[in-house]
């Protein structure tokens, strides 16, 4: 299978403490609220929202915070309407960001955005203006001992995945867009438990830069991560 740049180096993996938690909470309820309008609220018949459910439990959000949000999902009681945004942007030192997020107020999730860019020395681009250097990729975590690496690259690439990797005691499983679902469905229907599965962003090309403007990249990502409407934070920078 073709090679591509690691997930791990594309991403900050978020640090989910005890002091983050709420902000952890509202992020997957957001998350399976979209899942169910959009796909349904039978997560038997909605893989997104069967993975949204996995995540909250896995996050010990209480059973009644779970079919609260997806019954505001799919209509059934009120509540905000979200929806997923995508800002594109550049650091101080020209390194290509994409900010993944979903809100019930664009002005102020823009706002925001804007304002931690402008405050760390980046800057908000218009759309498309990033975009065209990432690829969107599937991306599928598993346990390495829950299943022999040969036997998951033989199920997964008969659906069409893309890669299978070894990292940090997990298989690490890449789609396209296309075959995100199918891929997703093929490893459940073999009772292989996922650890996690979403989509991602995977810069075509990466930039280097010297340690001092790694840092303050790392630090604008932080701070872009800290804002209550944004998912993740994807960069072209070469770690």
């Amino acid at each position: 299978m073709a090679g591509h740049n690691k997930w791990s180096k594309v991403k900050r993996q978020k640090a989910v403490t005890d002091s983050r938690r709420s902000k952890v909470w509202a992020v997957i309820t957001r998350d399976i609220m979209v899942a169910a309008r959009e796909g349904g609220k039978d997560p038997l018949m909605n893989a997104r929202l069967s993975l949204a459910i996995q995540k909250a439990k896995a996050k010990n959000m209480p059973k009644e915070n779970i079919e609260r949000a997806i019954k505001r999902g799919a209509g059934e009681i009120e509540g905000q309407d979200y929806k997923e945004c995508t800002y594109e942007g550049y650091s101080a030192h020209g390194v290509a960001m994409i900010v993944d997020a979903l809100t019930d107020n664009t002005n102020r999730t823009v706002a925001d955005v804007r304002s931690v860019f402008s405050k760390n020395g980046g800057n908000l681009s218009k759309s498309g203006s990033v975009a065209y250097l990432f690829e969107r990729k599937g991306f599928i975590q598993i346990r390495s001992n829950a299943i022999d690496e040969l036997e998951l690259l033989e199920l997964v690439a008969d659906v069409g995945a893309e890669d299978v990797e070894e990292e940090d005691g997990m298989h690490i499983v890449i789609t396209s867009i296309e075959t995100f679902e199918a891929v997703q469905t093929a490893i459940s229907s073999s009772e292989i438990p996922i650890e996690e599965s979403r989509l991602i962003r995977i810069p075509t090309t990466t930039v280097q830069k010297t340690p001092d403007q790694v840092r303050q990249t790392e630090a604008l990502v932080a701070k872009l991560d800290d804002l209550q409407d944004v998912q993740e934070v994807f960069t072209n920078l070469e770690q």
